[in-house]
């Protein structure tokens, strides 16, 4: 139990199971016939529903019952491209029919062609389609997202897709991080001047983002179809200069030592880990770099390696669990899904895929002190669902059991969700 002066309460919800996700204790976190108050937009208290009902009711304090719900924390979903033009529907059935995603990136295709697509795209259409996209996943009780550029690979371009993301977060009722992937592929006009681009990225372009207050982190694709250990470093290097957070998409395809190199920068997080070595596992650990496991790249992309889960368990890294929505690898836009994909694809347990997506997935976004558990002084995210307990958030495939939504000590409209 957590308490507080009862003067610190605005509202109070009752009769709800609580999976507060807090470390240590019962599994999940889970406080049976609970209650939690909010002041303001912070957690205030959380105890027993009836301490809390007779508090309430002495003090006149607004209730809301949940008869008998669940509530979690606001679901994160801390790795997402959501922000693009077009889609890569053909290059889906070429896959199908035995071409290889290294081979259509290599032909042109891939990143390059929602790049193209990207380009050609105005602001006000990119921001249209995004957040119908970001409305799905808050649907299913996300309250907190991560969105990355690199979809415009020139200056102009990655500022207008910063500046959509930005704008997510003030047309809706959601928390957006965002970051800069400066280095995600190879733009077709500087293919004969690789170094140029990789200078620019990480220099002015750079600076010039950071100095609009665009970046909240930077991220970059090493591996062997993108970007070189040192290319990859040159520009972590630059972010720390700046005071730039970072993350790394690291160990997708092969492993060449980004998980390490993410590491030794204490980045947030290193993204994919499908080919991780036990040292890449220790070292994250070590680090407090979050290890974010993307399975709806995994499933779409047909993989038969799938990251060392009992290396990271081995090593006590944080692992957290993301959609990686994205047009090219990973079109899906239900967090729950990827809960599901976790456990059957990966091996995690539910309550493993539940921490990724509240507890650790704030980590990886560097959110642990404000979001991702349900404790005093946090703040007021959580969502409401219809089921008998926390696992059957991973279990069922395709059901939204998410009847409510709370941001900031408010109640998101959660109707007007599900109708977009």
């Amino acid at each position: 139990m957590q308490t507080s002066s009862i003067r610190e309460w605005d509202r109070v919800w009752i009769n709800a199971n609580i999976a507060t996700m807090v470390a240590g204790g019962e599994p999940y976190g889970n406080l049976v016939d609970a209650a939690l108050a909010v002041k303001g937009e912070r957690i205030a208290w959380v105890g027993s529903a009836a301490e809390a009902a007779s508090k309430a009711a002495a003090h006149n304090i607004p209730v809301e019952d949940c008869r008998g719900l669940w509530m979690t924390p606001g679901l994160i979903d801390c790795h997402t491209h959501l922000v693009y033009g077009g889609n890569r529907v053909e290059e889906f059935e070429q896959r199908l029919c035995g071409v290889s995603y290294e081979e259509i990136a290599r032909a042109g295709g891939g990143i390059q062609a929602t790049v193209n697509a990207t380009r050609a795209a105005g602001a006000d259409s990119l921001l249209a389609a995004a957040m119908l996209r970001a409305k799905r996943l808050m649907s299913e009780g996300v309250t907190t997202i991560e969105v990355k550029s690199g979809y415009g690979l020139e200056l102009g371009a990655e500022r207008r897709l910063l500046e959509v993301a930005r704008e997510l977060g003030r047309r809706l009722p959601l928390s957006v991080k965002t970051t800069y992937l400066g280095l995600h592929a190879l733009p077709q006009e500087f293919h004969a001047d690789r170094a140029g681009f990789v200078d620019r990225a990480s220099g002015p372009w750079l600076e010039e983002l950071c100095a609009a207050g665009l970046v909240d982190a930077v991220d970059a694709f090493c591996e062997n179809i993108a970007f070189t250990l040192a290319e990859t470093e040159k520009f972590l290097r630059a972010a720390r200069r700046l005071g730039v957070p970072a993350h790394v998409h690291a160990g997708q395809l092969t492993d060449m030592g980004a998980a390490e190199l993410a590491a030794e920068y204490h980045a947030l997080s290193a993204d994919h880990l499908e080919y991780l070595s036990a040292g890449g596992a220790s070292a994250l650990a070590a680090a407090g770099t979050a290890a974010v496991l993307l399975p709806g790249a995994y499933f779409t992309l047909r993989q038969s390696t799938p990251p060392p889960v009992h290396l990271l368990r081995q090593a006590g890294a944080a692992m957290a669990v993301a959609t990686d929505c994205n047009p090219g690898s990973s079109p899906c836009t239900s967090l729950l899904l990827t809960l599901n994909m976790a456990c059957t694809l990966f091996g995690l347990t539910p309550q493993e895929a539940l921490s990724g997506v509240t507890r650790n997935a704030a980590r990886a976004l560097g959110l642990e002190a404000e979001v991702g558990t349900l404790e005093v002084g946090k703040r007021a995210d959580f969502a409401l669902y219809r089921i008998d307990r926390p696992a059957e958030l991973c279990y069922n495939l395709g059901a939204n059991p998410c009847v409510g939504v709370v941001r900031g000590g408010a109640v998101r409209p959660h109707e007007a969700l599900i109708a977009a």
